[in-house]
């Protein structure tokens, strides 16, 4: 019988739109009995064969009771979800409660029985994974834990479905049919299948989008100096390798063709399949042209069109119509308000985008959320690339309605075109899978971010997405801890960009410094020292050094295996007529120097040298392309690379591009430097060949500082070799202590969550092996001597009002009294200065060993996840900012790094001739606070504070601990994209 509506209403929040195995996208949501049409369509669409592996026998129809049946469920004992494109089934999934005998059963039952049918056009696109994971948490959400399916051998397909999806399973066989039944508790397997499933989903849906085999663009007018007419010409001129038609709803009868693309007046009339459309329509008709894109079988869109998010409430209404309908058709979508896409390769060379020219291929991968900056970028990395370091693809995602970075960074994680990832982001809608992203693809690839709008705490009025409660240096330090290079400008996003793309990664921090100006090489050093590196004395070649002179000191101080990296620094020599000749001179040099250890990076630092600096770029002849000293890289060059190499030392100058960690050598080329001529449709300017490019710097801080991001980089790839552990403590009570929190929740009035007592917090606290000193209250001065007795003198005398606690600067803290006496006066003072005991809330505590004071704090972010944070107490330390962050669960090596990263840091390890503290015990108490805020999501916030820790051992003087239902796990459901 069907469960009244009102016990158990439409559930909305299991409607989720997915990408599926090749790209496209699908609609998944429960069946209702408005869907009966829809049904049956559906199942007329679907083979006998598919009809009999579901119903184990011919089933050429559905009966009205069948029909009545699979559209009328309760949402709770009975479910049904459907997948739909453009508004249709594509496949079905449902489940029905059972008891242990196989037969209909309410809750509390905990089994179901599952079945899946999938229309046939439609089988092979990963819609019963999907389904597969939005059903099973759904169950899971229902008080299910086991799944039971049963399924003809011959159905490998299905069978394949469950035995894939990483849940612990049983598998018997039993009258001819193959019995599994799957745990729907998730496990690390299935997480990782899931995961490596939305890879695969999500860099497929951009892979369609970067590499159409068609392309229209509609709004392309009769006027050539319209939008659209633009992008058309500069898909002409990149020479792009599909076909083009052009789009306009007004042309006039007749018109066959614009700028000989064939047109048309609507993309339904085109008559072959199309892969992508660019909209550049004025916002009205928008709609249209999306639905008849969706009618035709578009496979995706770039809203090049304004006038939506970005233009205030009606706007952003639009753009959620415009997400929904294309996601209706299955489509995905690149802005709107965007400034387009580009991929140079060579198979490809699109250019849909605003950018007049299409850059030089290159491994420099470049997503923005902003069209100016994309401007920017591009233009500055023509011009500081002297045509030579140039871009695999480049997605400037406007508003980023529907794709957004993650979408792009899955792309880049296995592109073998993108050696080096850039983003500029003006907001980030998912911190949590971003992180989780990055991680991933700096592990392989470097990835360089600069994040707009990080003061003013305002995104972009054209971006949706949750916000973060967290500081911008928080966020800054939890995607360093992801491997992110992160930067502050643009100007520094393309530096590093630069080093990154054209040099190995160093094997340390120790940088000899040469030139021919000793006051520059001192600049050059001072800026190493600020950066944190480890700089050589500099090496003065004085103004009179020649040519020659700079490559036998580069072979020298490459040669030598106290050196990591070289930066080599000069100015100009004088005589306009002579420096044109010297400069190639020069750099021919640099490059051949460099060619004798490729393994470690070189940087320049020019004053005024343009001519220099496009020589240095621009290499003439060919080396290895040779693996650094880190990552998958590590192997020997191939035969022609090693023989190419010696060719190098002993006829022309040569330089050798060494690719980023992740790339595998490459074969060798010999090409000229190309003449910096915009590109055409009969040639496209070869990408750049593998040589060893040596970036120059007008400023020897700026060379440094990408100098010292490799540093950073390249030793986080070597910390992920051996990530640490999480520790084992034989002394925490998991269970005792949630079955404390279970009770502490229960009796809370507030649902929303409760702050601690004292006395809970620290029973709390202490089942995690976490002590916590006891402050007795001190009313008035005679129970403030009775406490002072039960705790031995010396005992300290402090308040604890909220408005001077932790303030010591406020002198609410009285120390080291000795007896009663001292006790009584200390409180007199403190009532007599601050105000009455009521007020003030006074509190006795024994005095502990002297030591540095600290603060543990411990948190969930709606957003990000668990934070641990660490820094030292004080009024200095706050108003630095100085604190560190790290993503819980911490490991051993998390929670050393967590210590030593503070810049006030020497002040535990003996500063100044004090005595250093008991470290360890610290790093222990760091990882026991991130164990159980990692096993209790329900602890929302812990704040220990002050941490006194001393030459051995420490002492949490005070504690504060919230408690409140624990926040959903977005990153642990089945796939989503973000809703609109």
């Amino acid at each position: 019988m069907q469960t009244p509506p009102d016990r158990h209403p439409y559930p909305s929040h299991w409607e989720a739109d997915v990408v599926l195995r090749d790209g496209g996208t699908a609609r998944i949501r429960p069946i209702t009995a408005e869907d009966a049409d829809r049904l049956v369509s559906f199942f007329e669409q679907v083979s006998d064969e598919s009809k009999y592996y579901r119903f184990f026998a011919p089933y050429p129809r559905l009966s009205a009771k069948d029909v009545h049946r699979f559209t009328h469920h309760d949402h709770v004992d009975r479910v049904g979800l459907a997948a739909t494109v453009g508004g249709e089934f594509i496949a079905t999934v449902r489940f029905d409660r059972i008891d242990a005998q196989g037969r209909a059963a309410p809750a509390p039952a905990d089994e179901a029985e599952v079945a899946f049918l999938v229309q046939d056009a439609h089988q092979g696109r990963g819609v019963a994974s999907a389904l597969l994971e939005h059903i099973a948490a759904v169950a899971r959400e229902r008080g299910i834990r086991r799944f039971a399916a049963e399924v003809l051998p011959a159905n490998t397909k299905m069978v394949k479905v469950f035995t894939d999806a990483g849940y612990q399973q049983q598998r018997s066989f039993e009258d001819g049919v193959v019995r599994l039944e799957l745990d729907l508790e998730p496990t690390d397997r299935s997480l990782a299948v899931q995961r490596a499933r939305e890879q695969r989903a999500e860099a497929r849906s951009v892979q369609r989008l970067l590499a159409p085999g068609s392309v229209a663009v509609i709004g392309a007018g009769r006027s050539p100096d319209g939008v659209g007419r633009g992008i058309l010409r500069n898909l002409l001129d990149a020479g792009f390798t599909g076909r083009l038609y052009a789009v306009n709803g007004s042309l006039p009868e007749g018109t066959a063709e614009i700028d000989g693309v064939p047109a048309h007046r609507t993309v339904r009339e085109i008559g072959e399949p199309v892969d992508l459309a660019v909209v550049s329509v004025p916002a009205e008709r928008v709609p249209q042209a999306v639905t008849d894109c969706g009618e035709h079988g578009v496979q995706g869109l770039v809203v090049i069109s304004a006038g939506y998010a970005e233009s205030g409430p009606e706007g952003r209404e639009r753009q959620r119509e415009l997400v929904r309908r294309a996601r209706t058709y299955g489509m995905r979508i690149i802005g709107p308000n965007a400034f387009g896409v580009i991929n140079t390769s060579p198979e490809v060379r699109l250019n849909a985008s605003l950018a007049p020219e299409l850059p030089l291929a290159g491994s420099l991968g470049l997503f923005t959320q902003s069209g100016a900056i994309g401007i920017a970028l591009l233009s500055r990395l023509h011009r500081r690339g002297r045509g030579l370091w140039g871009l695999s693809t480049c997605v400037s995602a406007g508003n980023r309605a529907d794709v957004s970075g993650n979408d792009v960074l899955q792309y880049w994680y296995d592109d073998p075109d993108t050696d080096v990832a850039l983003m500029y982001l003006e907001s980030i809608g998912n911190p949590r899978k971003f992180t989780r992203l990055a991680r991933r693809t700096a592990a392989v690839k470097p990835l360089v971010v600069v994040q707009g709008a990080r003061h003013s705490g305002i995104a972009p009025t054209g971006h949706a997405g949750a916000a973060t409660r967290l500081p911008h240096a928080t966020v800054s330090a939890l995607l360093r801890q992801a491997g992110v290079i992160r930067v502050d400008t643009v100007t520094e996003l393309v530096d590093a960009g630069l080093l990154l793309a054209g040099q190995p990664l160093p094997a340390g921090p120790r940088v000899a410094i040469l030139g021919n100006s000793e006051s520059l090489g001192l600049l050059t050093y001072d800026a190493c020292v600020a950066e944190g590196l480890r700089p050589l004395p500099p090496r003065d070649l004085t103004t009179a050094a020649a040519p020659d002179d700079f490559r036998a000191a580069l072979t020298a101080a490459l040669a030598d295996d106290g050196c990591d990296s070289v930066v080599v620094t000069m100015i100009p020599s004088l005589g306009e007529s002579t420096r044109q000749g010297e400069d190639k001179s020069l750099a021919a040099a640099l490059r051949a120097a460099a060619a004798t250890c490729p393994t470690k990076p070189v940087t320049v630092v020019h004053v005024e040298l343009g001519g220099l600096a496009e020589a240095l770029s621009a290499a003439a002849s060919t080396g290895p392309r040779a693996a650094t000293a880190i990552g998958p890289a590590d192997r020997a060059p191939e035969p022609q690379a090693q023989e190419t190499a010696r060719a190098a030392q002993e006829t022309a100058p040569a330089a050798q591009e060494t690719a980023p960690a992740a790339q595998q050598a490459a074969p060798t080329a010999h090409e000229a430097a190309p003449a910096q001529q915009p590109p055409t449709t009969t040639q496209q300017p070869p990408k750049p060949p593998p040589h060893h490019r040596i970036p120059a710097y007008p400023a020897a801080e700026r060379a440094v500082r990408a100098l010292a991001e490799a540093v950073k980089y390249a030793q986080w790839r070597r910390d992920i070799a051996e990530p640490g552990k999480v520790p084992e403590y034989d002394d925490i009570d998991e269970q005792g202590a949630g079955d404390l929190i279970e009770h502490l929740l229960a009796k809370a009035d507030d649902p929303r969550g409760l702050t601690l007592e004292a006395d809970d917090a620290r029973d709390l606290l202490g089942r995690y092996g976490i002590g916590v000193r006891q402050a007795l209250p001190a009313p008035d001065a005679d129970t403030a001597a009775r406490a002072a007795h039960e705790a031995g003198y010396p005992v300290a005398l402090k308040t604890t009002a909220p408005h001077l606690r932790h303030r010591p600067d406020l002198g609410g803290v009285r120390l080291d009294l000795a007896d009663e006496e001292q006790l009584r006066r200390a409180y007199r003072e403190l009532t007599h200065t601050l105000g009455r005991p009521a007020e003030l809330r006074p509190v006795v505590q024994a005095m502990v060993s002297r030591g540095v004071d600290t603060v543990v704090r411990a948190g969930h972010d709606p957003v990000a996840g668990a934070v641990l944070s660490f820094g030292l107490a004080g009024a200095a330390s706050e108003l630095l900012g100085d604190t560190a962050h790290r993503l819980i669960p911490v490991t051993d090596r998390d929670a050393g790094n967590l210590v030593r990263s503070i810049r006030t840091a020497p002040l535990l390890f003996g500063w100044r001739g004090s005595a250093p503290v008991d470290a360890g015990a610290l790093e222990e108490l760091l990882m026991r606070v991130s164990r159980l805020v990692d096993d209790h999501p329900e602890v929302v916030t812990v704040s220990l504070e002050p941490v006194v820790v001393a030459q051995e051992g420490l002492s949490v003087l005070s504690a504060t601990v919230r408690l409140a239902p624990p926040p959903a796990r977005d990153d642990l459901g089945p796939r989503t994209l973000p809703a609109y």
